[in-house]
């Protein structure tokens, strides 16, 4: 028998100064059997750093030609396609010639580097990519914040980002890799 996805509940309070935008959200994550909960947690990231009220979650890990996260407008076309982790040049290839814009979330640290190394100088080629890396540190701690039922708070300031429930509070900095 096959592994169903575990769901994950989260209501999201948002205020982000730099595009002045302050939302509430709940959004339901399904986890994949094989994802970990510090990807799940990279994706909520995600969502927070370009959120509106058109960005959902795709299908991403279970499907090649879906995003983890996207945001499609009215006429079917996809304004904003967010992938994480480190996936193959061909896919970013492809995702930026179907989208506006692609977001790229790397972690994992020194996996991440060395998939840096190999793939930044052909990434360039992108104008409308852009790379965020989230250090290790960060990603490890944004694990820690995972649960079945999460109340979150996200503030976004000048790049940080601040992100915490009741019982803890992250500062994490993704670094601005290309775009």
């Amino acid at each position: 028998m096959a592994l169903k996805a575990t769901i994950y509940k989260a209501e999201l309070q948002i205020s982000d100064l730099d595009r002045h935008y302050y939302q509430e959200h709940s959004l339901t994550l399904a986890r994949h059997p094989s994802e970990t909960d510090e990807r799940v947690m990279v994706r909520l990231l995600a969502f927070s750093l370009y959120a509106s009220e058109t960005l959902a979650f795709g299908r991403g890990i279970s499907s090649e030609d879906e995003a983890t996260l996207w945001d499609i407008d009215a006429t079917g076309n996809v304004d904003l396609w967010i992938d994480v982790g480190l996936p193959d040049e061909r896919d970013i290839r492809r995702a930026c010639h179907r989208a506006r814009k692609m977001v790229l979330l790397t972690y994992g640290g020194r996996a991440a580097d060395v998939w840096w190394q190999q793939n930044g100088a052909k990434l360039a080629a992108y104008g409308n990519l852009t790379v965020l890396n989230l250090s290790a540190a960060d990603s490890q701690a944004l694990a820690t914040l995972a649960g079945r039922n999460m109340k979150l708070q996200c503030t976004i300031q000048e790049g940080n980002v601040w992100l915490g429930d009741a019982d803890r509070s992250l500062e994490l900095t993704p670094q601005r890799l290309m775009g």
